[in-house]
């Protein structure tokens, strides 16, 4: 193989252009595909901007020829020559226009032949993929996505940095407190029997920066929970992190939409600013979740006064127990929706914890086949079509229970589902929302017992205070969650910096005073020595990308991600530890099922 010597590149293959024609330019990069056409030899040479024809012929020099003759896909060359217009151009690469008369190959590292064809949007198994990710990660369209990714990394810190913010690092390995998920644990070597955790997030620490006087904190933090996966959760994630002193949530709320607008501006992108704002309990009835997705409409409708006394047992007894019936009306699917569609859709619902999930189709003539309709009235039926503004050709569902709960939740899940069957969502939208006035606390059907919706430093909204110890349900959190197409980005908050009121919370999630001591009597000591007022939030950063790029998953956006199980098919972790190792932790492995016994 040929050595540089003194050559260098002066070009990258995607920048040539035809105003470039008649320069002397050295690129170098990937075969993609070479041509034998006999006389005429064609490399097809790709970098990451881009790729760039190299032509040959009788008139070339020999050596070059004759090297370019043995080039296979994947062998890195340099290659210099004069640029000139193509004879046969192709308008589907920006560098269609031009070729480079190639004068000298260097032939710099030969290739096996890859386990599959390095080709924008490969049809070869992701699995296959992951375990060549150095392979797979040369393809340009993930070239593309971890440029864009660094792109928007460099936008948030310039926009942070003018905005008066300081990057500021905080440990990984931490004391383990209680986050919502599980931590990673790291055993200690000098302190046998201890452990530290990875963070989940750097909430403490960035509170403490606010007390060490900072005011503005910002950090690209890394993150890790142990979690299921899904398409939308890594187990180690990067997340924008930041704590402001002395700020409003209305404050806290403008300088993210700034953010935002940065973004619109220098990415090109359509988003709508302000953005809309909805209260947690508006978000739930009309859209039945949380982190709405508002690309597409079909929200919710109450029918439960049109039905309190409609004579279906089902629908009556779920109102009289305290809850509802509600509903969603899929325009003009009667076509798309037949009856074997609506029993899977049922079954989906049973599965989300519904009792069943009643229906009616409207046919394009006004006739209706129902599920319920034989129990109805004729002006039952017309009260219940009026609210849900059902028109002929369109399907109605309904969810009743005595728990609205679970109503909604559902019925927001169906909705999701419909969407997708029915392909009402638009791609390349952006739309995003803030979610306010969350509950502070959040009914645990597992353990029958409050806990906090976010995390127990969350401040409670002030006219909340008088009503903390006897009415929970009715407490409202000084917290605000970002939402882009129905996915959450942030979660930011208000914090609690009055050692009194923290206690007051402490206690009404169960945590004595010994426990919060041990658990977080660093942060509760730092409080006493004059911690200004502070809230902030962490933006997924890997999710923010993946949204913008309209990816199915976070695998596309992240470099090495880890699969569903958390493993990393590349590198074949997490391996076994050796006994040496185990030994020197003072730990040993006990089979699972031998520790459920013990």
């Amino acid at each position: 193989m040929d050595s540089l010597g003194t050559k260098q590149r002066t070009h990258m293959c995607g920048a040539l252009r035809l105003a470039d024609a008649g320069q002397t330019v050295t690129v170098a990069g990937w075969v993609q595909r070479q041509r034998d056409l006999g006389a005429l030899i064609f490399l097809d040479l790709r970098d990451r901007s881009g790729i760039l024809q190299l032509a040959f012929d009788e008139e070339s020099p020999t050596e070059a020829l004759e090297k370019a003759r043995r080039v296979r896909s994947e062998y890195v060359v340099m290659a210099s020559g004069v640029l000139r217009e193509r004879s046969a151009k192709n308008p589907e690469l920006p560098t269609g226009a031009v070729e480079l008369e190639v004068k000298e190959l260097l032939l710099l590292a030969k290739s096996d032949t890859p386990p599959f064809e390095i080709m924008e949007n490969s049809q070869t198994s992701e699995l296959l993929r992951l375990k060549y990710r150095y392979l797979d990660l040369r393809r340009p369209d993930l070239q593309r996505n971890l440029l864009l990714r660094h792109r928007v990394t460099k936008i948030t810190r310039d926009y942070f940095d003018q905005n008066g913010f300081i990057e500021i690092e905080t440990p990984m390995l931490i004391k383990s407190t209680p986050e919502g998920a599980r931590d990673y644990l790291v055993p200690s070597r000098v302190h046998p029997g201890s452990f530290y955790a990875l963070p989940q997030s750097p909430q403490l620490y960035k509170q403490l920066t606010m007390v060490a006087g900072f005011d503005r904190y910002m950090q690209l933090a890394r993150c890790f929970r142990d979690e299921d996966l899904r398409a939308d959760r890594q187990p180690e994630f990067t997340q924008i992190d930041l704590e402001m002193s002395f700020v409003t949530m209305e404050e806290l709320l403008v300088m993210v939409e700034g953010y935002l607008a940065r973004l619109r501006d220098e990415l090109k992108l359509e988003i709508a600013l302000p953005l809309p704002r909805y209260t947690f309990q508006e978000a739930m009835e009309r859209f039945g979740s949380d982190k709405p997705d508002t690309r597409y409409a079909m929200e919710l409708f109450d029918c439960s006064e049109a039905l309190r006394n409609c004579g279906f047992a089902v629908f009556e007894d779920a109102v009289a127990a305290g809850g509802s019936v509600r509903g969603i009306t899929a325009k003009a699917a009667f076509s798309r929706l037949s009856r074997k569609e609506i029993d899977k859709l049922t079954e989906f619902c049973k599965g989300l914890g519904a009792k069943g999930l009643a229906w009616a189709r409207l046919s394009g003539d006004g006739g209706i086949a129902s599920s319920f309709g034989k129990f109805l009235s004729e002006e039952t039926m017309q009260a219940l079509l009026a609210k849900a503004q059902a028109q002929p050709g369109d399907v109605l569902f309904l969810v009743a229970d005595g728990k609205n709960r679970t109503v909604l939740s559902v019925l927001g899940l169906l909705r999701t589902e419909l969407a997708k069957r029915l392909e009402l969502i638009p791609q390349g939208k952006l739309n995003f929302l803030w979610v306010t006035d969350f509950p502070f606390f959040d009914w645990d059907e597992e353990t029958q017992q409050f806990i906090a919706m976010h995390h127990p430093f969350t401040s409670p909204k002030e006219e909340c205070l008088a009503i903390l110890e006897n009415d929970k349900a009715g407490v409202i959190a000084n917290a605000a969650d970002l939402v882009l197409n129905g996915i959450e980005l942030s979660s930011g908050s208000i914090r609690i910096t009055d050692p009194g009121l923290q206690a007051r919370i402490f206690a009404l999630l169960g945590l004595s005073d010994e426990e919060a001591q041990q658990k977080f009597g660093f942060l509760l000591n730092a409080f006493r020595y004059g911690a200004p007022p502070h809230g902030g939030m962490g933006l997924g950063l890997d999710r923010l990308v993946m949204q913008l790029l309209g990816c199915e998953s976070l695998r596309d956006v992240v470099a090495f991600p880890k699969v569903q199980n958390a493993s990393e098919p590349m590198t074949q972790c997490p391996s076994p530890a050796g006994g040496a190792q185990l030994l020197e932790l003072g730990l040993a492995c006990v089979p699972k099922e031998k520790e459920v016994e013990a």
